[in-house]
């Protein structure tokens, strides 16, 4: 005889919480007089940041001579530490595998040595990533890690349910904020599942990095074909041999080079997280410890969803490294992989500037006395985030409103690098330029706003406008 379960299902009403998100900018405007005026360092919470969380993926050619290379690079090269790893038991997509970007057969559209891809093309690779991943049921691999899931045996989890581990631990929550069954039957406690989701489940992200190369030699080849071509149309002019001389010294010196050329096209993807995936997912799969046999088929019916979780393709990115390095000077395998981790973290600098919701927060850690009287604000942030003497960083510090639940982020002052003291934390710095400044962070200046302190946040570029747009469309 089947065990009857007693658990009720809870129902969540989102047209009434549409319309609290109205009432809830008030009590947040209302709380906003307080909670401004309480410093960084005043509750814990208001100096704790939320990364981004990244999955990094590459798509291996097995038909490339280095394909292998570049893979073997690739595993090596760590998640970029301005994000919170999110990896889902695999990084590799095998081009042989992908449809729809060509006309007929398998594969991406291809960067070669001397064609470039157009918008079209680019569009056409973004498209067809997209259709694999969510045919590989990426997104909700992702979903399920989010909420404690063993993604690399899903079977184990009809036993063990679901939990807010690590949505509380990324999000600073107590583990009472996060409580699923008393949140689905209060408002406030809505708005504390509708909050984890806007800060961490919308931010969580798929870069897939097309990584194709020339080498050297390949150039090498070109020049002495060159080379050779202008020796005998001189040894034909001259009826000599000096063409041929010069044919042989030009041939020495192109052997004398090789490296590796890199042309990585990056493909950004964001889970979609919105108030009608949240709905389905609590109502129809959340189950927090399993107790009776219908618990267990709600996590089965998760397993076997195939089109609620998505990945949608949200900006592009492309990277070309010509700098060619003498040989003998490192090892094949260790330029590979430097140029490889360069050309990543040039195309995610690129894509924060590019995609608003792809922007980094960083926490400015230290404020030490500087010239004049002024401080200077130290921040772990560098050349490998993309960060030049002429751009602009607004520091924003992040306010919890007790009332809503939520998280809220208000604009306190604006900074520029300090020129001259840029960190180079580029991957194998030292090795691309045979020396180390010993700098460990940024150096910050404010040019106009209010009191810094550590802790907050800082974001490059417009964010206040960015918030207020955002805040527009909602309403």
């Amino acid at each position: 005889m089947k065990k009857i379960c007693n658990r009720t299902q809870k129902k969540v009403d989102f047209v009434s919480y549409s319309n609290f998100h109205m009432r809830k900018w008030f009590l947040l405007i209302s709380a906003f007089v307080v909670t401004a005026m309480v410093s960084a360092q005043s509750d814990g919470r208001l100096d704790k940041y939320r990364r981004n969380s990244l999955a990094n993926l590459m798509v291996y050619h097995s038909e490339d001579e280095f394909g292998m290379s570049i893979f073997e690079a690739f595993q090596a090269i760590p998640t970029p530490d301005k994000y919170d790893n999110h990896s889902i038991g695999w990084n590799v997509i095998q081009n042989s595998q992908i449809k729809g970007a060509k006309s007929s057969g398998y594969g991406l559209i291809k960067a070669k040595y001397g064609y470039m891809l157009t918008k079209e093309d680019v569009e056409r690779n973004g498209k067809a990533l997209e259709r694999v991943l969510n045919e590989s049921q990426c997104a909700k691999i992702m979903v399920a890690k989010w909420f404690g899931m063993d993604v690399t045996n899903p079977n184990c989890n009809i036993w063990n349910g679901f939990n807010m581990t690590l949505i509380q631990q990324r999000g600073q929550y107590n583990a009472s904020d996060l409580d699923v069954e008393n949140a689905l039957n209060t408002v406030l406690g809505l708005a504390t599942l509708s909050d984890a989701g806007e800060e961490l489940l919308n931010n969580t992200f798929v870069l897939v990095n097309d990584m194709t190369y020339v080498t050297a030699e390949e150039k090498a080849a070109l020049a002495k074909n060159v080379i050779n071509k202008i020796g005998y149309a001189i040894d034909k002019i001259t009826f000599s041999d000096i063409g041929e001389r010069i044919s042989d010294k030009g041939s020495e010196w192109a052997d004398e080079f090789t490296g590796f050329t890199v042309k990585n096209h990056s493909y950004l993807f964001q889970l979609v997280w919105n108030d009608s995936v949240l709905n389905t997912f609590y109502n129809d799969y959340y189950v927090g410890v399993p107790t009776c046999r219908a618990d267990s088929d709600r996590i089965v019916a998760f397993w076997q969803d195939k089109s609620l979780f998505r990945l949608k393709y949200v900006a592009h990115e492309f990277e070309f490294d010509a700098k060619t390095t003498i040989k003998s000077s490192y090892s094949r395998d260790e330029l590979i992989k430097t140029i490889c981790a360069k050309s990543i973290n040039k195309n995610i600098a690129a894509l924060q500037l590019a995609y608003d919701d792809f922007m980094v927060k960083t926490p400015i850690y230290e404020i030490v006395p500087g010239k004049n009287g002024f401080s200077i604000y130290r921040v772990k942030i560098g050349m490998k985030e993309g960060v030049k003497e002429d751009a602009f960083f607004q520091v924003i510090q992040q306010v919890w409103d007790p009332k809503t639940q939520s998280t809220r982020y208000r604009y306190v002052a604006t900074l520029v690098p300090v020129p001259g003291e840029i960190w180079d934390n580029r991957y194998n710095a030292v090795m691309q330029d045979g020396k180390s400044s010993g700098v460990s962070a940024t150096s910050f200046k404010k040019v106009v706003g209010g009191k810094v302190l550590p802790g907050m946040l800082i974001v490059e570029g417009n964010f206040l406008k960015l918030q207020r747009k955002k805040l527009q469309e909602a309403h």
